[in-house]
């Protein structure tokens, strides 16, 4: 395609193993230079350790990588404007101006990565592709607050999701599920669905002795996030003592950030070990024999179950856990909704290494053909080619 001058704004840096969202930009800000793009990328950054890793992965002049550490205190006026604008707190003045100067300079596209990102593109937004990974109006749907506080930072996140996705004309989602909420919100934009990008060549799939010998669960998340934290209680409270009974050598490893705060009321079952902000999550991957992922409401595609699938851990989840991808129950992961359902399928799993090893070699293999960064580049320059055929 045509040779385009992109400018990305990131809320997190690219980093391919930072937090979820952060695999998909390593691959975006990767590929779309390789393809010879004229691309520049602003990144705001929650931690500041992790500048320093990204400027060694994206060196200049080969890349241009401009990365902000997050904004930790606000003036009177600031709180004002986030107040405003909710969630804007999170691009420093610096960051603002910069991506400013180089906009007045002319470009393409302004690709945004998640809603947020979206207050700092108000003069553009006629050539912006808003990038949406999931909407917390559908994670939170059914959640209930107790204080005042938490009932306001509700009314605060479903306006700010509301206001952003009308203003933009061009959307990317990542699955039916999130495209369709778009449309509902935004009936006049153009909304593409493009899974998240995954570099498989990052994941070696884990051989079969190197995996764990015991019976093992694994379940790997940020636990702060509202459909992973109910997935770990839904998993030690209602899957779990029935899967111990079936399988009574069986062993329950949860892995997350901040997971043993989260999880602090379940810490002394029996024959479960929870570990919180561990800095490598592939030797906890390698001790599992299933990956097991149930959240009851969750939008978006689940990083965790995407990475499970490239290393090779069988997965057992629901029709949240798997949206954006085309899994097969029983094929590429074991799949249902009822409890009774999840327990039959990962003790199925527990009790049978050889169905653990076709179901892995299948995840691997849908992962990798369906959201590859080839497949997932491809896709993306042809929205860019209908967005510039339409600006």
């Amino acid at each position: 395609m045509k040779k385009l001058r992109i400018i990305i704004l990131l809320i997190e840096p690219p980093l391919p193993f930072g937090n979820a969202a952060a695999r998909w930009f390593y691959v975006l800000l990767k590929g779309l230079v390789e393809r010879g793009h004229d691309v520049s990328a602003f990144a705001t950054c929650s931690k500041e350790n992790e500048i320093e890793k990204a400027s060694k992965l994206f060196p200049k002049p080969e890349f241009d990588l401009r990365l902000f550490p997050m904004r930790t205190s606000s003036t009177l006026t600031q709180k004002v404007t986030s107040f405003i604008k909710p969630f804007s707190f999170k691009i420093s003045d610096a960051l603002q101006r910069d991506l400013d100067r180089e906009l007045e300079k002319g470009f393409d596209i302004l690709h945004v990565e998640q809603l947020w990102g979206g207050w700092s593109a108000q003069k553009v937004t006629s050539k912006t592709l808003m990038n949406i990974h999931h909407f917390q109006s559908i994670d939170l749907e059914f959640t209930h607050n107790k204080t005042l506080r938490e009932k306001y930072e509700k009314w605060q996140i479903l306006r700010t999701e509301n206001k952003l996705t009308r203003d933009f004309p061009f959307i990317r989602s990542c699955s039916p599920r999130l495209e369709a909420f778009s449309k509902e919100i935004n009936p006049s934009a153009m909304v593409e669905t493009i899974p998240v990008g995954m570099d498989d060549s990052l994941y070696e799939y884990i051989k079969d002795e190197d995996r764990g010998v015991d019976p093992t669960i694994v379940m790997i998340g940020t636990m702060t996030w509202y459909p992973t934290s109910s997935a770990a209680v839904r998993l030690l409270e209602r899957l779990w003592p029935e899967i111990k009974k079936q399988v009574p050598n069986a062993k329950l490893k949860i892995v997350g950030y901040d997971a043993r705060s989260v999880l602090k009321e379940y810490l002394n079952l029996e024959g479960v070990e929870v570990f919180e902000n561990v800095p490598e999550i592939e030797p906890y991957f390698k001790m599992g024999s299933v990956f097991v992922y149930a959240p009851g409401r969750g939008s978006g595609m689940k990083i965790k179950i995407l990475e499970a699938m490239l290393f090779g851990i069988p997965v057992v989840t629901t029709s949240e856990g798997s949206e954006g991808l085309p899994v097969i129950d029983g094929v590429h992961a074991g799949l249902c909704e009822d409890d009774e359902g999840l327990i039959e399928r990962t003790v199925a799993l527990l009790k049978d290494k050889e169905k653990q090893n076709k179901q892995r070699l299948k995840g691997r293999e849908l992962v990798s053909s369906f959201c590859g960064a080839k497949a997932t580049l491809d896709q993306l320059e042809t929205v860019y080619t209908k967005m510039t055929e339409k600006i």
